[in-house]
């Protein structure tokens, strides 16, 4: 239908008065300005050595910065408040890791809820821990050490770095496992932990691997098992637990999220772009120096692994009945 000469002038006119409104951005845009990557852990720890890693490779792929924040206590649970209260527009992501299923279930008043707050976006790394002694422990192998256990009751001290950590729940499990007793002594972060370590005032420690590789190297540390499912490409001759413990398995993971309402195209970019980044043989040789391994993989499949994750320590906490500092 052809419009009149007149009004065809006049709607015109009209359309070109009408204000010019902004072009809401869209996945191929993203990101036009900084985005803010929220860790809950302190500077030089694992979670803030890969954030940094990630957030460069990030930068380096979008030609934006991606700012790492440190916003340290509650074992990361006030880094993900502040993430789940952030707009859900793809500028504030979370670095994640395993202490974030642990506090599901630790602290049972926490104003967010993980899995109906948080959106998985992509996976980093799974690393292991490593089950290490000093060279004067009687005990040189995990079927030793399980002897020694039973053998000398509640006479073992077993280091961590804090409650809730990967060390402390790696060590929970092998005791709800093999049925030995070992008395948790938490200590504020893996340096002290391995101080007293190294000096004999505990006597073994689910260490992770980019913290006690150096001593272990050089003698100091005696390693018998590593957590993972496989052996550790960084000790490749060191069994794994599960070679005496049918079923143990414990990583010390890391990722990427978002809060929950994050646009799904944002998120299939990032993903998309940390599983490039995992893929570049540079950055993959500078996990392989931190003792990391690959986590690759969709949204959807890390979003299922966390959830699997909260079930898994749910139960192992309410067994043992552990309660936060």
């Amino acid at each position: 239908m052809k419009l009149p000469r007149r009004k065809f002038l006049h709607l015109a006119a009209g359309a070109a008065a009408l204000p010019v409104l902004p072009r809401p951005a869209s996945a191929l845009d993203y990101p036009t300005r900084p985005v803010r990557v929220i860790v809950g852990f302190a500077a030089g720890g694992a979670p803030d050595i890969l954030a940094r890693l990630a957030g460069q490779w990030l930068s380096e792929r979008t030609g934006q910065p991606f700012v790492i924040e440190n916003r340290t206590g509650a074992s990361g649970a006030i880094a993900v408040e502040s993430v789940v209260k952030a707009p859900a527009d793809g500028y504030t992501l979370l670095m994640t890791a395993l202490p974030d299923a642990v506090n599901a279930t630790l602290y049972p008043n926490l104003h967010y809820d993980f899995v109906r707050d948080i959106a998985a976006v992509a996976a980093i790394s799974r690393d292991p821990d490593v089950i290490v002694v000093t060279p004067s422990f009687p005990a040189k192998t995990v079927p030793e050490f399980i002897a020694y256990a039973k053998a000398n009751h509640s006479k073992i001290n077993m280091a961590s770095p804090g409650v809730g950590s990967s060390p402390h729940m790696a060590g929970e499990l092998f005791k709800s496992m093999t049925g030995i007793e070992m008395t948790h002594v938490a200590y504020r972060g893996l340096a002290p932990a391995l101080t007293d370590l190294l000096g004999g005032q505990v006597q073994v420690y689910f260490a992770p691997i980019s913290a006690s590789l150096e001593y272990i190297k050089a003698g100091k540390l005696v390693p018998l098992a590593v957590t993972t499912a496989a052996r550790a490409e960084a000790l490749p001759d060191v069994p794994t637990v599960a070679d005496f413990v049918p079923g143990y398995e414990v990583s010390a993971w890391y990722g990427i999220a978002a809060p929950k309402a994050t646009p799904r195209a944002i998120v299939d970019k990032l993903n998309a772009e940390i599983n490039a980044g995992l893929a570049d043989a540079k950055l993959k040789a500078r996990l392989a120096s931190l003792g990391s391994s690959p986590f690759v993989g969709s949204a959807a499949d890390f979003d299922t692994f966390i959830a699997a994750e909260i079930d898994k320590w749910g139960k192992v906490i309410r067994a043992a009945n552990i309660k936060p500092d």
